[in-house]
């Protein structure tokens, strides 16, 4: 195939991110990359990401997209890290000002704080095609664990972020500031109507009942199967289900840091007059 996809697990947030590449044309895109964080010192970290830059060097590619598939509530991105190592764009949907918008309120960003996506390199709008070498990409845009979550379909693998895991673990949680369960049903629908064969690849994975950790499924194994959405669910029926399950969930435990630097694309909040960089912790707002 002209496509090869690289997959990197990251153990401490259960991250899966992705190399993906045109073997022809030796470019890549890097998808959902993670920032190494150790919440009880507050220190930051690169050797997750590292691995990702030695192997981009290793089989001599060329990176043209760093993706985001949403502002994840779970990791802090190691976007800038990648572009800085070895280039690419930064992108991200183009409904991310939604995001930047609630959450600058949340955490009382600085004034000059901008919410019209402009750290980000390019904004990605729904049916938008862009190229990894010779490979056409297209986007589609899947609300409703976010307002800005996007599928990318690659060459007949699709990217869909949170909003499918494997079957047995079910569909991402809507609780979140602008998540929608009805909206997650109807985007879950758009994955599901591509061609059964095509391989879904997600971001996370917690291995339910012991099983090896895992991130690739089918559209036909996920209509057969997901916990959640498989054939026969109806829209009333998960928003029913979704909502009570969500209210049964603690937050992760990075949501208060993953927001405040994935809604600036990755990049810590700015110096402040000592010099030095702080995460806010809002009380009482989520």
């Amino acid at each position: 195939m002209q496509v090869k996809i690289k997959a990197f697990f990251h153990d401490e947030s259960n991250t899966i991110s992705y190399v993906v590449w045109d073997n022809q044309a030796k470019k890549c895109a890097v998808i959902d990359s993670v920032l190494d964080f150790d919440a009880s010192s507050g220190r930051t970290s690169t050797q997750s990401a590292q691995e990702i830059i030695e192997f981009i060097h290793k089989e001599s590619l060329t990176c043209q997209w760093v993706l985001e598939t949403h502002v994840h509530a779970d990791h802090l991105s190691a976007a800038p890290f990648i572009k800085k190592s070895v280039g690419g764009k930064t992108a991200v949907g183009n409904h991310i000002p939604e995001i930047q918008k609630t959450f600058k309120t949340i955490y009382n960003a600085e004034p000059g704080f901008n919410t019209e996506g402009q750290q980000f390199d390019h904004l990605l709008e729904d049916g938008e095609e862009f190229q990894i070498g010779n490979t056409t990409c297209k986007v589609i845009h899947t609300p409703g664990h976010t307002p800005a979550c996007v599928t990318y379909l690659i060459d007949g693998n699709a990217f869909v972020g949170d909003t499918l895991f494997m079957p047995d673990f079910g569909t991402a949680r809507t609780d979140f500031p602008g998540g929608d369960a009805g909206q997650l049903y109807d985007s879950i629908g758009k994955i599901l109507a591509l061609d059964e064969n095509t391989k879904l690849y997600t971001c996370h994975d917690y291995a339910p009942n012991g099983r090896q950790i895992a991130w690739e499924s089918t559209v036909q194994e996920q209509r057969d199967s997901n916990l959640h959405a498989h054939n026969g669910v109806t829209r009333d029926e998960f928003i029913k289900m979704r909502t009570e399950r969500d209210k049964q969930l603690a937050m992760p435990a990075l949501l208060i840091p993953s927001i405040q630097v994935n809604m600036r694309a990755g990049d810590l909040p700015p110096k402040e007059e000592d010099g030095d960089r702080y995460l806010k912790i809002p009380l009482n707002k989520l």
